[in-house]
């Protein structure tokens, strides 16, 4: 299971309620999607270890998105950190962090590698149990979403256990050696079981609407959307690179995703209701980002 934690989910100037917005991952390790101000106090409240962070990805370089960089490395620090520390992003990254870097106070005791992306159509970061893409979004400076896609894994297929008679208690271990004997006979996991379709998280970062996020969604199990602005403000949303909750509901409904979660709202709004209404009459599986809400996918 993919455990998905929401860090924050205002936009640029954080609420009294909530950081900017951030999302991190549980799976293996613990793998963030932005790096919002005050970062390892936000992983530590919600219980995903700093120190098991093996890489960050930066949507785009605005300072709310990448500030709590800094932090964490200090805390890492003082953690003892030796682990080489993952960091991904646009053009500009590698120089801006780098910079920040090489001042004493802030310099890392452990290796820290910056990767810069380019868009392409293969994934760019790979480990045992998921891959990572990017593709270039529609922001006022370059900017990618991500694409989070777990691998192909095995599955009971609980018509062929009762089919061969197998006894529920033999399970775990023919999960996890394998195979089984079971009155006198090899019984193997895979006899047992089917491949199983990965599991797929799309994480827009900010964007301006425009027809690729249905494309580059489609068929997400989780699709977590830029809904800076109601339906009302339609205008300032293009004027200022951003979407409106309407706008991420037609996109979720498009991809034909499972379950679209709204983020990065403006600040402007006390009572988020108004977004989550507007996007829910379009697409009924519609969830608020709130800070320390978690989603097990």
């Amino acid at each position: 299971m993919i455990r998905v934690v929401v860090l924050g989910s205002s936009a640029s100037m954080p609420s009294k309620d909530e950081f900017p917005s951030c999302v991190g991952i549980k799976h293996g390790g613990v793998y963030l999607f932005d790096a919002c101000e005050g970062l390892q106090k936000q992983l530590m409240k919600f219980k995903l270890s700093y120190f098991q962070v093996k890489a960050i990805f930066i949507t785009h370089l605005h300072a709310d998105h990448f500030l709590g960089i800094f932090g964490l490395i200090q805390s890492l620090n003082m953690s003892g950190r030796k682990e080489t520390l993952l960091i991904y992003g646009p053009k500009g990254i590698k120089h801006l962090i780098t910079s920040i870097l090489t001042l004493k106070p802030l310099q890392s005791n452990f290796p820290v590698e910056i990767i810069e992306l380019n868009q392409t159509k293969k994934p760019f970061y790979s480990n045992e149990l998921f891959t990572i893409k990017a593709f270039k979004v529609n922001h006022n400076t370059e900017a990618f979403g991500y694409i989070l896609e777990t691998l192909a894994y095995r599955r009971f297929d609980m018509k062929k256990v009762e089919k061969f008679k197998i006894p529920r208690k033999y399970l775990s271990e023919i999960q996890e050696k394998g195979f089984a004997i079971v009155e006198n006979k090899k019984i193997t996991y895979q006899t047992l079981s089917y491949l199983a379709k990965g599991k797929k998280i799309t994480f827009t970062g900010d964007t301006k609407q425009f027809a690729g996020i249905a494309s580059k969604a489609k068929n997400s199990d989780l699709l977590i959307h830029d809904s800076t602005f109601s339906e009302t403000e339609k205008k300032t949303a293009r004027e200022k690179f951003h979407c409106t909750a309407t706008e991420a509901a037609l996109n979720a409904k498009k991809s034909n995703s499972k379950k679209l979660m709204l983020t990065h709202f403006s600040n402007r709004y006390d009572d988020l209701n108004k977004l989550f209404e507007e996007a829910k009459k379009i697409f009924p599986n519609t969830i608020l980002a709130r800070e320390g809400e978690e989603f097990l996918i």
